[in-house]
């Protein structure tokens, strides 16, 4: 592991408070030239324009976020679902970004069907697969920490995420293994091993755990170095797993959002040298 910045992705959420122009300028004078993105944004500012500003300024997208969300049971639902990721994936390929990640859906209302929900993921990625691979783009399932499972996503584990992916070609499907969602978990290890040998890691995230959680629980992510993450340790299992690619920061956290965005930039930079190298 070296101790530079050249792997360092920044993700848009990290410093919401920031335009898409202001990201890029910041980026710049930061000496970071990869971002990873989130569609709200991109598409207020139009996929094709933000492709444009940023390979002018000569930084690429690891990754967009986010697709999924497949596990209604009512058929126009799901077909809904499915356009809004087949425009997710047209979105990525526009940013030229080959990574898609998919936050998969929680349960229906008043289904207690873990099982059903997760094969109708799969149901999902085998219509959507094929589409996302003719237009150079991989799917991500991101596995989300169990307290997320009833709302936003049924895939808590690495090991469920690729018990769905391994269903499909890597080049179609893989993974996203995110600190913050998995640190907990003592067969990730494991898992990351597995997921190096079909060459699904496709992501690799970074955010620290840190308690107590704010009411807000989606808001709960912290910088790296103040909670209970060995992001080390982490790095060192991906690497070994023959991971080589972009280190994304991901942080969601209303007190980052407040401060001044080259100032969180700087010190998202200085923490991921320290705690991440």
């Amino acid at each position: 592991m070296t101790n530079d910045l050249a792997r360092l992705s920044l993700n848009q959420e990290t410093i919401k408070q920031w335009s898409l122009p202001e990201l890029t300028e910041g980026c710049v004078k930061a000496g970071i030239d990869q971002v990873g993105l989130w569609r709200a944004p991109v598409q207020e500012y139009g996929a094709e324009r933000a492709a444009g500003l940023l390979k002018d300024a000569g930084i690429s997208v690891t990754s967009l976020c986010r697709g999924g969300f497949f596990t209604a049971l009512d058929p126009a639902e799901r077909a809904r679902a499915l356009d809004d990721n087949r425009a997710a994936v047209d979105e990525a390929a526009a940013l030229s970004t080959d990574t898609l990640v998919l936050v998969s859906g929680g349960l229906p209302a008043g289904s207690r069907d873990l099982h059903g929900a997760r094969e109708r993921i799969a149901d999902a990625l085998a219509e959507l697969g094929p589409y996302a691979a003719e237009r150079g783009v991989r799917l991500a399932i991101e596995p989300l920490h169990p307290m997320f499972a009833s709302d936003r996503c049924v895939v808590s584990t690495l090991g469920q995420a690729l018990d769905i992916a391994e269903r499909f070609p890597a080049e179609q499907v893989g993974v996203v293994v995110d600190t913050y969602h998995i640190w907990w978990d003592d067969q990730a290890p494991a898992q990351i091993a597995r997921a190096g040998r079909g060459g699904r890691i496709h992501s690799f995230q970074l955010a620290d755990w840190i308690t107590p959680l704010p009411a807000g629980v989606l808001v709960g992510r912290g910088q790296l170095g103040d909670g209970s993450v060995d992001f080390r340790a982490w790095r060192r299992l991906v690497e070994a797993a023959g991971f080589d690619g972009p280190i994304e920061v991901e942080i969601f956290n209303e007190g980052l959002w407040a401060r001044e965005g080259a100032e969180v930039l700087a010190e998202v930079a200085a923490r991921y040298l320290q705690h991440a190298c």
